[in-house]
């Protein structure tokens, strides 16, 4: 996939791992469409990364309604979308049962699911039939899909079963995807990123980030959201990458707690 001449959409653009996929895509030459909750946000970044080549659109990806009217803005401004990256997610931490015994709230567990996986698949179905109509690239190719999964897909600590569960689902549904969409030319992958810097963990006293980058196995530290990007880029780039979830996590085997 040539990515200088693509148009790739990203859920949770605005902040954290999106953001910075979405600047890595604009440095490459991409047109870009931040699709996000944060309308004061989406308006900042569209100015900071240049209106000429990114689109904010408001959406929630839990909505069939607002993501289609999203998707069809995008191809209205670009005539196209080769590229989907799905960052948007939230972290709820809860356990089980608290000290108390009492149960945990089945509205929040159903409120990551939804968000977290539901909405990762709402938008990356709908993209995926704009992408089918797509002229196909010398190589056959008329897309990439990139879902944002996490360690704790694999390794979900204490009071991240709700967190976990929607995690494990993408990590899950990524190789029968890829094997759906392989026929029309769309390649499927997801990221399985760590202990990374976003403003969730960077909102926390050094201390706890330290103690958290001393963890990883090399680099000791957390990871970076253009490491991030960085793979994005690669995904995108080699089109031999189909159905993989990929950690990234300096060797990262997350603990209980």
């Amino acid at each position: 996939m040539q990515i200088n001449t693509s148009a790739a959409v990203i859920t949770g653009g605005c902040s954290g791992l999106g953001l910075a996929a979405a600047k890595a895509l604009v440095a490459k030459g991409a047109n870009v469409v931040l699709l996000d909750i944060n309308q004061q946000a989406g308006a900042e970044q569209v100015n900071a990364l240049g209106d000429a080549n990114t689109l904010f659109v408001q959406a929630d990806v839990t909505n069939e309604q607002q993501v289609t009217a999203a998707l069809e803005q995008a191809v209205a401004r670009f005539g196209k979308i080769d590229i989907c990256v799905n960052c948007a997610g939230i972290a709820p931490a809860e356990r089980t049962l608290d000290k108390a015994a009492q149960p945990a709230s089945l509205a929040k567990f159903n409120q990551a699911i939804a968000i977290n996986l539901s909405g990762t698949f709402n938008v990356a179905r709908l993209a995926a039939s704009h992408m089918a109509a797509n002229n196909p690239t010398p190589s056959e190719e008329r897309g990439v899909i990139i879902n944002t999964a996490s360690i704790a897909g694999y390794e979900g600590q204490i009071g991240q079963t709700a967190y976990a569960a929607s995690k494990a689902g993408i990590i899950g549904m990524t190789l029968p995807m890829a094997r759906d969409l392989a026929a029309t030319g769309i390649r499927v992958n997801s990221i399985a990123p760590g202990v990374m810097a976003t403003p969730l963990l960077t909102a926390m006293p050094q201390s706890v980030q330290d103690a958290l980058g001393a963890g990883v196995p090399y680099p000791k530290r957390l990871g970076r959201p253009e490491e991030f990007a960085q793979l994005v880029i690669h995904i995108i780039e080699n089109s031999y990458l189909n159905g993989e979830t990929i950690r990234l996590d300096g060797g990262l085997r997350m603990q209980p707690k």
